[in-house]
């Protein structure tokens, strides 16, 4: 873990309450793996923020976040050439593949940004369901599509893309082709339902959850989930242990 004063590059609105943020953060960049996290002080307030990073290329971090309380709003409102403090790369990312065999990643609403690193670092092949509720939250369609072999978007309300939830297509790409595993990101629902889906269908799956964190170092226990380990029952830590498990560790509320 660093702390580390990143300059911000780039900062632009890509969707509504929806922000991208572009810093040069060379020491947390050249660290991080697909799947973690950073924690980012927003002005005044006691509490840091965790966002997923969605790129980590060379000294630069991508940022994609949703604008949720006072703090994203505050950051928000930074301009290029401010400085933000992090804390970084935090938490167990996705597990480097195995084979060559493809990866199917899942993303829903603002738990698609993460997934993205997986496709431009890891070396097996991947394609792409990305849910949103409404065409105005679609986002990094173009990004996944210049990485991905194929990609389908869904949209509840059916504005763009297909109109439904990710697990129809999943069910129907899952079916025609063989998966290594599924990786997952986006709402505890959405990642329940995907997860039941690639046991039923005999496909690991690996998800990244998403809680409310304090502390962010597994310090202050306010993003525990209950998760099996050997058989039993035991109460894991989000930001240290995860944010990413193994589906069938998970238990499901």
């Amino acid at each position: 873990m660093r702390q580390e004063n990143a300059r911000i590059l780039s900062h632009e609105g890509i969707a509504q309450e929806t922000y991208r943020l572009v810093l040069h953060c060379p020491q947390i960049a050249h660290a991080a793996q697909p799947g973690q996290f950073v924690h980012v002080l927003c002005g005044t307030k006691p509490l840091r923020r965790p966002i997923s990073i969605c790129r980590a290329e060379g000294d630069a971090l991508t940022l994609v976040y949703g604008v949720r309380g006072e703090g994203t709003a505050w950051l928000s409102e930074r301009v290029p050439g401010e400085e933000l403090n992090l804390l970084g790369a935090l938490g167990q990312g996705f597990p480097a593949p195995a084979s060559d065999a493809p990866i199917l990643l899942v993303g829903g609403g603002i738990g698609t940004p993460p997934l993205l690193d997986c496709a431009h670092r890891f070396a097996a092949p991947f394609d792409a369901i990305l849910g949103f509720r409404s065409a105005t939250q679609v986002i990094l369609e173009d990004e996944y599509r210049a990485v991905c072999g194929a990609v389908a978007v869904c949209t509840e309300d059916g504005s763009h893309g297909t109109k439904g939830f990710v697990t129809a297509p999943m069910q129907e790409w899952l079916a025609q082709k063989k998966y290594a595993a599924v990786y997952a990101c986006g709402p505890t629902p959405m990642l329940q339902a995907v997860a039941g889906l690639a046991k039923e269908l005999g496909v690991p799956c690996f998800v990244s959850l998403e809680e409310r964190m304090a502390c962010g170092v597994g310090a202050c226990l306010t993003c525990v989930v209950k998760i099996r380990v050997s058989g039993a029952e035991d109460y894991l830590r989000v930001c240290k242990n995860g944010p990413v498990f193994h589906a069938e560790e998970v238990v499901w509320a």
